[in-house]
């Protein structure tokens, strides 16, 4: 916890805040609170970085990558760089949802990228609204997977998005943290205080090193033909996951549905 002047040096205690952010994220999200987010009535912001940055345990070729069409929707498609790599991965087809799944290792394997890509005739939000935590930990288990050699294409992306919070703790029942009278941060503090701020950004980029990405604040086998590399294109929308092998723990998430 950091004590700053909201009421006579708002401005210079937004830019303090976000030099923090910025230093806990490498730079990668430079101004978490935008000019006018806080003002002299702000008393308690609530700020949390998290940054991650890994490699994966194979790399993609860059002389492979070339430009593809991406299928955002039925009547519409985007050029992407889009990323090739054959070699072996453990996959999967979960046939409730129609749904491919594969898991890239980054280097140390104690960390995935977990990509799910729907038929292209499933659009991707069924998928979402099938998906519970519970069921992505049994679709995503490493022992009821294939390894198997797959032809690889993944669009190269970079994601950046800001999300107000407060609506969202409060549906989700964190309501008197934001109500004077009712919020208790005595712990914190002598003064009555509130919450007056929650901001989330987020930061994600994928490339054929590996994965950059920040934040502030029983499965059906797929069948196999020997004759054939299966392949996994991920030229239209999919979710992706960044996920910690040993304890499921998922660090991020999110959804790639356009260029």
């Amino acid at each position: 916890m950091e004590e700053l002047d909201f009421i006579s040096a708002v401005e210079k205690s937004r830019k303090h805040i976000n030099t923090w952010v910025a230093e806990k994220t490498e730079g990668k999200i430079a101004e978490l609170l935008s000019p006018g987010s806080v003002d002299p009535l702000t008393r308690l912001v609530l700020v949390n970085a998290v940054y991650f940055r890994g490699n994966w345990d194979e790399q993609f070729d860059k002389e492979n990558t070339e430009e593809r069409l991406f299928k955002v929707s039925k009547n519409e498609e985007k050029p992407v760089q889009m990323m090739f790599k054959q070699s072996t991965f453990k996959k999967t087809y979960i046939g409730e949802i129609f749904t491919q799944i594969l898991v890239l290792p980054y280097v140390g394997k104690e960390l995935n990228m977990i990509i799910m890509l729907p038929d292209e005739t499933t659009d991707l939000r069924t998928v979402e609204k099938e998906l519970t935590y519970e069921k992505f930990v049994e679709w995503t288990r490493l022992d009821m997977m294939d390894e198997e050699e797959v032809e690889v294409s993944l669009p190269r992306f970079k994601l950046e998005e800001s999300y107000d919070m407060e609506s969202v703790l409060r549906n989700l029942g964190m309501t008197d943290a934001f109500e004077l009278g009712k919020a208790d941060f005595s712990g914190m503090s002598q003064t009555d205080l509130s919450l007056s701020k929650v901001v989330h950004k987020s930061f994600v980029e994928v490339n054929e090193e590996g994965t950059e990405a920040a934040a502030a604040t029983a499965a059906i086998m797929m069948m196999r033909c020997a004759r054939f590399v299966p392949r996994f294109c991920a030229d239209h929308p999919f979710l992706f996951f960044i996920q910690h092998s040993k304890t499921n723990g998922i660090l991020f998430c999110g959804r790639f549905s356009s260029p």
